[in-house]
């Protein structure tokens, strides 16, 4: 047991070195978050990546999980496709995304695949944008109570960025519905959300090329780890590059 948790760190050290050595490479809206978790006393080191291109889009996020050593790497990667984006279709676009990760706690977590359709939409200036998706979403393996196979499901998920007072506050996040069946819980119907508040210091005068944030996250989760409705705040920095 010991050195399959030895493997899992290194393991997690391992992506954490690739992400790094890669950054410089990747442009186009990616950050690198630290969140402290006020209720479960650790941080989580969150980096993501957006980019555009004229097929769609790409997006992908890490969380590495450190108490106080790292023990947990969680990751998503979605791919929107939309080759008519010049049609008057163009809000709407094919969803295709991909879960999956590993904790020295709990070993891996189920791989999850997902595949659907999302609307997008935006202001004006661009100011503030959103998306909603409906997905179908296989987890190989799962199996319910009674030990039968519960692989097929699905998935709702709701973005958004929205900025105001000429960029100094931003608020987003995501929001998601999901089925799945956990050995642990007698339900198979899960929701989580992660709003975020920031304060974009880089508008203070003589700052402008600092892009630091500083600002929170609260997790709010029904039936996610355990029964029942559960929030988890956090404080937070953000560098965005």
């Amino acid at each position: 047991m010991k050195n399959r948790i030895i493997r899992k760190q290194n393991l997690i050290c391992a992506l954490a070195f690739a992400l790094l050595t890669l950054t410089p490479y990747v442009s186009y809206g990616q950050n690198l978050q630290l969140h402290y978790d006020l209720d479960r006393e650790y941080v989580t080191a969150t980096f993501e990546m957006f980019r555009p291109d004229d097929w769609g889009s790409t997006f992908f996020f890490v969380d590495f999980d450190h108490n106080p050593k790292a023990n947990g790497a969680y990751y998503e990667i979605s791919r929107e496709l939309c080759f008519w984006k010049e049609s008057r279709f163009n809000w709407l676009s094919i969803h295709l995304e991909y879960n999956g990760g590993l904790s020295t706690a709990a070993g891996s977590f189920n791989n999850a695949y997902l595949a659907g359709l999302t609307y997008s939409g935006h202001s004006g200036d661009w100011s503030k944008t959103w998306s909603l998706s409906a997905m179908y979403k296989a987890i190989p393996g799962t199996v319910d109570a009674k030990n039968k196979k519960q692989e097929h499901n699905f998935q709702i998920t709701g973005v958004w960025n929205l900025d105001f007072f000429n960029h100094w506050i931003s608020f987003n996040g995501y929001a998601d519905f999901w089925r799945e069946t956990l050995g642990w819980l007698d339900t198979e119907f899960i929701m989580m959300t992660e709003p975020q508040l920031w304060i974009n210091l880089k508008n203070i005068n003589g700052w402008e090329k600092i892009n630091l944030s500083v600002g929170s996250e609260i997790e709010l989760s029904w039936n996610f780890v355990d029964k029942g409705f559960h929030a988890m705040p956090t404080i937070a920095t953000k560098w965005s590059f």
